[in-house]
């Protein structure tokens, strides 16, 4: 794990705003202490899951898109760490491992131009770079019966923790992804636009379902590459649920389901399927906070959901005032997962 940033409990005392009376998940998540390595620690501690953040934004820029999911992490932390501390959901079942070090990617990224065919090679070099680092951390989590949550950083990640859930298990996953868009582009050179065709492709994505798809930004190429490989690939689209009323989104959540459910599965939540929230592809037309609140907790509580990916916010392209809001939302969505695991307990049997 050298490429592993641990987070400490003097880092996440500082995240955390303190209130006499009040126990937040700040002063309960558990950090690495200074005398253990993060991996000797990992397989001896008790918490179930464990926080990792992936503060870049270099598959965004790859992708032609916005940079600024990088910023996510750092909101999401201080959300996630004032969150309270009680019977409905508990702090000490988390392990704040830290960050992957991203920095050199980030710092080469920041000088090169997509428009520029030699630039775009580079980029696309960079995230293949970050793949294998983020595979590695998350393998290990994985090897270990932990389970991981990571805060993106571009949707680029997928392939990381598609790859690493599946070395850590030793086979190919499910996933079920929340997402706009399919990701599901040609294999032109990494980028956020092809995490998951990149791991169908490589052996390590068995069966994928895309929830949501917006009709208008999913190009007849994908369109036809999904239909050729329907046995194995599936989805729905926003506007069939949204808009024309055609399928009833308590109903598709179990068709997912059931399309996914056979193998041990990952959870992606692109946050550019919701309206209004900064991201490098924002949207003005979308499911709800409430409708992605109540996707997490449909899969989050099956048996086979293997980690959550929240990933494509971007802090810094919103609101100054209201930056806090995406930690804030991505908090929500994490201890939505987490409680999701405790009914796990009881419902396992019925899935």
């Amino acid at each position: 794990m050298e490429k592993l940033i641990p987070f400490s409990l003097n880092d996440l005392a500082k995240a955390t705003n303190h209130r006499s009376g009040e126990l937040k998940f700040g002063e309960k998540m558990q950090t690495i202490p200074k005398d253990i390595s993060p991996l000797e620690y990992l397989k001896n501690c008790d918490a179930k899951f464990v926080l990792i953040g992936v503060p870049e934004d270099v598959g965004v820029r790859a992708n032609y898109g916005r940079p600024g999911a990088a910023t996510a992490w750092e909101s999401a932390i201080k959300g996630i760490a004032n969150i309270q501390h009680n019977r409905f959901c508990k702090g000490s079942q988390i392990l704040v491992l830290g960050t992957l070090d991203v920095s050199e990617q980030m710092e080469q990224a920041k000088e090169l131009k997509f428009n520029d065919t030699h630039d775009r090679k580079k980029l696309n070099e960079l995230v293949t770079q970050i793949d294998k680092d983020l595979a590695h951390i998350i393998s290990c989590i994985v090897k270990n019966n932990k389970i991981p949550i990571i805060i993106g950083g571009g949707h680029n990640n997928a392939y990381g923790n598609i790859k690493g859930t599946a070395l850590g298990l030793g086979k190919p996953i499910n996933v079920i992804n929340f997402d706009a868009h399919s990701d599901f582009r040609i294999l032109e050179g990494r980028h956020s636009g092809n995490g998951f065709s990149y791991a169908f492709e490589e052996g390590f994505l068995k069966k994928y379902f895309i929830f949501g798809l917006h009709e208008n930004y999913t190009s007849k190429n994908v369109l036809d590459n999904l239909k050729k490989l329907e046995d194995r690939i599936n989805y729905n689209t926003y506007d069939e649920i949204g808009i024309r009323k055609e399928k009833v989104f308590e109903e598709e959540l179990n068709k997912a389901l059931n399309f996914i459910k056979s193998e041990p599965f990952g959870i992606e939540i692109d946050l550019d399927a919701l309206p209004n929230i900064p991201s490098s592809a924002m949207t003005l037309s979308g499911f709800s906070v409430e409708e992605v609140r109540n996707f997490i907790n449909h899969f989050g509580k099956h048996k086979n959901s293997k980690y959550i990916h929240i990933c494509e916010g971007a802090p810094d392209l919103g609101d100054e005032k209201n930056s806090h809001l995406i930690g804030k939302l991505i908090g929500y969505f994490v201890t939505d997962f987490v409680k999701s695991k405790r009914e796990a307990t009881t419902t396992n049997g019925k899935n």
